[in-house]
């Protein structure tokens, strides 16, 4: 006896016969013999059915007018496609079509016209020497058949090898492993076999989108982008290496692409050609490998060697260190930060604080990462100035400091919130300078006393001050120097000083020159996304920790609370003072309304020093473990995030780098806007045209629109050619060129 098998099918298919049966879920379709599941297709993929209807049929499996009902088809559809693979076989469905070929554009009509073209001949002349129309010739030229020859001044013709945008877009759509993973061959052994990472190659490219961003390249590793990063970081073995993700991550920062998300809706295969691969990682490998190279060790260790580097080229810019506080809000809900008063936005918000160290240029040297904040004094004395001491160059020795007192290790700069006479002393006992502004200046001092003086600021323009100097004693007992601005409209700025040596004009300069560091961070929130947090993995914070007393916190808040109220009720009390006399009938009402007043401001005054008393028996900071669960604070993990922000100094410093140069060359009416001039170069087309022979890579910019500009730009362009610096993991040199194209009026002229 046979053995018979259950027609069970999946719950929702359609029988197509006692032993067939269809699914259909989503965008897939779905067939099952019995209860196994034979052959699935896309609904779009037509030909995948028309093969396994022509198989199921000729089988003797389902029949035709089954096909017909349930999936809508002609007949004589599958009657061509069970001749179709009865004669070619599977392949028979995907081989292409056999054309007619070209009817008018035949290859002897296509030479002809290429012919006339190379010439110099406009579309309309080869129209009618060829005897072709002219929206055909103009079809092909879009279509890539006929080429308009490009007259250049200053580069070399295009190669016609060149790949358009158009073909690389087709090519990148049509990739078997998804959108531009063209090298599968690749991608599979590095997958499979540990045959990564892959080498960079470069192709003959077109128009290639933000690839003007490969300006930057000799200014990034000039600035240690690839400095010591096969030595502090790995990564496993995979088709990326690290000198791809490093590259990715400093293009992305520079294409003020601000998040590793954005790049979903860039495409993967264009911006593979400027980093010499078929296409870049998607965002969810990129964000793993981000996470993988986050080790927090690691990457403060990288850091630490790059800031010694940076201050042993630029020694003169670190005998003035500027250190500024940045509050940055995290608006998530992962993870209970601590609460932060955020002067930008007037509120107490979760947030953490970095504390950046930069030069009087704005150029900065690294970050402390804070997730609890101590406040600046603490960060500076424990973690700010030890570091500083070990890693500034040229600092005096210990003999040449005994011999002259008045010389100091370096100066630090910071706003008032780290005015502190103890501290001011215990940094004038390490032979550190400090300036700041006072925070107790106290009465104006006469007019008389200040002098007009010229005070050279810090990027070469100088400008006339009213300074005044004098000698203050602080409550300590410690001896400063008080130099004070005397401004227009009467405004007195007092600056303290405890260096002995620099001129009061010098005082003035450097102080006022914390701006920079201000305008620094402002322009790296809007342009590199500094307050953006690339992960979002929550640690537990150490039970240890010190934190504001939440009780402290709401008593703090009544007191201010209570303040704003009291201070209006002594105004009202004040303003019931009489002025002139008042008729008797209304003395009692005058008795009754400031007697009112005067009991409600004494019962406030009560209250308020009945707060006070509570908030001095409060502890105004307690540890972790002495907090309910609910009121206890996490942290981010930092990793990751020092990791790119680190690459973004580096990127800033680039670009500072190129704007500097880019200054030179600019007309007097459009210096300061180099920035915005670089912006534009980075995220604008650029052909790539790669020379094995040669060993070169040239990158041919695109022409701007303002002819002055573009004059600057090919400036540049030259002195970074000076460089001769090579692709990295390559042995291609960079050359960078402008595209000039002729004005047509010019040629008819």
């Amino acid at each position: 006896m046979p053995n018979l098998q259950l027609p069970i099918f999946p719950t929702g298919s359609v029988d197509l016969s006692p032993d067939v049966a269809v699914v259909c879920e989503g965008d897939q379709v779905s067939y099952f013999h019995g209860q196994l599941p034979v052959f699935r297709h896309r609904k779009a993929d037509v030909k995948s059915f028309r093969l396994i209807a022509s198989q199921l049929y000729l089988n003797g499996h389902v029949k035709q007018a089954k096909f017909v009902k349930v999936f809508g088809v002609t007949a004589i559809s599958l009657k061509r496609a069970v001749a179709t693979f009865e004669k070619e076989g599977a392949g028979g469905f995907w081989r292409p079509r056999k054309g007619r070929g070209a009817a008018v554009l035949t290859p002897e009509k296509v030479a002809q016209a290429q012919a006339a073209l190379d010439q110099g001949l406009e579309l309309s002349q080869v129209s009618q020497k060829v005897g072709i129309n002219y929206s055909t010739l103009n079809k092909a030229i879009h279509k890539g058949t006929l080429h308009r020859p490009l007259k250049k001044t200053g580069a070399e013709p295009v190669p016609d090898e060149l790949s358009t945008k158009s073909q690389r877009s087709h090519q990148d759509a049509q990739a078997p492993m998804g959108v531009g993973a063209t090298d599968t061959s690749g991608r599979v052994l590095a997958a499979l076999k540990g045959a990564g990472p892959a080498a960079s190659h470069f192709e003959l490219c077109a128009d290639v989108p933000k690839a003007g961003v490969l300006l930057a390249l000799p200014a990034l590793i000039c600035c240690g982008l690839l400095s010591r990063t096969s030595e502090q970081f790995k990564l496993p073995t995979g088709y990326y290496s690290l000198t791809h993700i490093f590259l990715v991550v400093a293009f992305m920062v520079l294409s003020r692409i601000k998040s590793v998300e954005g790049l979903r809706y860039c495409a993967p295969g264009e911006w593979g050609k400027i980093i010499g691969l078929d296409r870049i990682p998607e965002a969810r490998t990129l964000r793993q490998k981000i996470d993988l190279l986050g080790d927090e060790s690691q990457v403060a260790q990288w850091a630490a060697l790059l800031c010694q580097d940076w201050m042993k080229e630029d020694p003169q810019s670190t005998g003035t260190l500027y250190v500024d506080g940045h509050v940055q809000v995290y608006h998530g809900s992962k993870a209970q930060l601590p609460r932060h008063y955020v002067p930008r936005e007037r509120l107490c918000l979760r947030a953490s604080t970095d504390y950046w160290v930069n030069s009087a240029r704005g150029l900065p040297f690294f970050v402390v990462h804070r997730p609890v904040d101590p406040g600046l004094l603490s960060v500076l004395e424990e973690e700010i100035v030890p570091r500083l001491e070990k890693e500034v160059p040229n600092q005096p020795t210990a003999q040449q400091l005994e011999a002259d007192p008045t010389l100091d290790k370096f100066i630090l700069v910071f706003d008032r919130e780290g005015y502190s006479p103890d501290f001011f002393k215990r940094m004038k006992e390490r032979h550190i300078g400090c300036l700041t502004y006072h925070k107790h200046p106290g009465p104006d001092w006469p007019q008389n006393e200040f002098e007009d003086l010229t005070v050279n600021l810090i990027f070469g323009n100088q400008e006339t001050m009213k300074l005044a100097e004098r000698t203050t004693q602080l409550r300590n007992g410690l001896e400063m120097r008080e130099i004070r601005q005397l401004e227009e409209g009467g405004h007195q700025t007092a600056i303290e000083c405890t260096s002995k040596r620099l001129d009061k004009t010098v005082v003035a300069s450097g102080m006022f020159a914390r701006w920079s560091q201000e305008n620094y961070l402002k322009y790296m929130r809007d342009n590199f996304a500094l307050d953006h947090q690339p992960q979002n993995h929550v640690e537990a914070l150490p039970e240890t920790t010190k934190v504001v007393n939440p009780t402290w916190r709401d008593l703090e808040r009544k007191r201010r609370s209570l303040a704003v109220r009291l201070n209006r009720k002594l105004v009202v009390y004040a303003n019931l003072n009489l002025t002139e006399t008042i008729e008797p009938e209304k003395v009692q009402d005058y008795l009754k309304k400031k007697t009112k007043a005067q009991n409600e401001a004494t019962q406030l005054q009560q209250e308020m020093e009945g707060l006070k008393n509570k908030l001095k028996e409060t502890d105004h900071h307690v540890s972790l473990s002495q907090l309910p669960e609910e009121q206890k604070c996490s942290r981010l993990s930092s990793g990751a995030k020092d990791l790119v922000d680190t690459i973004k100094m580096i990127a800033y410093r680039a670009e500072t780098s190129m704007a500097q140069l880019l200054r030179e060359y600019l007309p007097k009416g459009r210096v300061g806007e180099e920035r915005r001039l670089l912006q534009s170069l980075y995220v604008s087309e650029a052909d790539l045209l790669p020379d094995t022979k040669a060993g070169t890579l040239t990158v041919r910019l695109h022409y701007p629109a303002n002819a002055m500009l573009g004059d600057a730009v090919e400036h540049l362009c030259a002195d970074l050619n000076k460089t001769e610096i090579t692709y990295p993991s390559t042995s291609l040199r960079l050359i960078y060129e402008m595209v000039s194209y002729h004005n047509p009026r010019d040629r008819e002229l």
